[in-house]
C-alpha cells in the first residue's frame, strides 16, 4: 500500500495545461453572448400592450354666471350756490286773437249761423236693361188651327206667357188664365218652332226674360 500511494502523482503536482484553459474561457464567453443574445430578442419581440380608448360621456357644461358689475358709486356733485331768481307771476296778460270762420251760406230753417259741410254723394248707376224684341216675319206668326175646332168652328183669344232664353228662342209656353187644351197645343207648338226674338239685355250683356202676349183663333168669314 505504501508502495502504491507513493507512485501516485498527487493533485498538486499536476502541470496546467494552457490550451485547455483557453478552450474553457472561449466556451464560457460564447454561452454568455448567446444568453445576452437571447435575452435582447426577447425584449424585441416583445408585445406591444393594446391601445384602450376611453369612452368620454355626453358632459353638458353650464355656463358660469358672468360676475356682477358692481354699480361704482357716482361721485358727490357739489352744487354750487345759485342767485337768487325773481319768480315769474303766475297769472299771464291774455291776449285775444280775431276768430274768422268761413261764410257758410244763408241760413236754414230760422234764425242763427247753420254750417252745412259739404259731403259728397257716391254715384249709383242703374244698369240698361233692353226688353226682348220680336223678329219673326208677319206670315210666320199665325198658327195653325186645330182641326177639330175647324169641323166645330170654335174661336179663342188665349193669353199666354213666354220664357225666351239668352238665344232669343221660345222655351215654354203657359196658359195665363183658362185655356181650352186643343188651341193651346196648337199655339205652344208652333211658337216654340218659329218664334225668335231679339233677346233682352242687361248692359249689353244678354240674358234671358219673359213676356205675355194675346194670340186669337179667328174663322175668316
Amino acid at each position: 500500500m505504501l508502495e502504491y500511494a507513493a507512485g501516485r502523482r498527487t493533485i498538486g503536482s499536476r502541470q496546467s495545461n494552457p490550451s485547455a484553459m483557453l478552450v474553457i474561457i472561449s466556451a464560457h464567453v460564447a454561452l454568455l453572448a448567446i444568453v445576452m443574445s437571447a435575452k435582447m430578442d426577447r425584449a424585441r419581440i416583445r408585445p406591444e400592450p393594446p391601445i384602450t380608448v376611453d369612452t368620454i360621456k355626453d358632459q353638458r357644461i353650464e355656463p358660469k354666471p358672468l360676475p356682477q358689475a358692481h354699480p361704482q358709486p357716482r361721485p358727490t356733485q357739489l352744487t354750487a350756490p345759485r342767485p337768487d331768481i325773481p319768480t315769474p307771476p303766475t297769472q299771464l296778460p291774455l291776449v285775444s286773437v280775431p276768430l274768422t270762420l268761413p261764410n257758410p251760406g244763408p241760413a236754414l230753417g230760422g234764425s242763427g249761423v247753420s254750417i252745412i259741410p259739404n259731403i259728397p254723394q257716391p254715384i249709383v248707376t242703374t244698369p240698361i236693361h233692353h226688353d226682348a224684341r220680336l223678329l219673326t216675319p208677319p206670315s210666320d206668326l199665325k198658327p195653325p188651327y186645330p182641326a177639330d175646332k175647324l169641323l166645330s168652328e170654335e174661336e179663342a183669344v188665349l193669353t199666354l206667357r213666354l220664357t225666351i232664353d239668352e238665344r232669343g228662342r221660345v222655351v215654354d209656353v203657359q196658359p195665363v188664365g183658362r185655356a181650352d187644351r186643343s188651341f193651346l197645343e196648337a199655339a205652344r207648338r208652333h211658337l216654340m218652332a218659329y218664334w225668335r226674338y231679339a233677346p233682352a239685355t242687361d248692359d249689353g250683356r244678354a240674358t234671358s226674360s219673359s213676356t205675355v202676349i194675346t194670340l186669337r183663333f179667328q174663322l175668316d168669314g
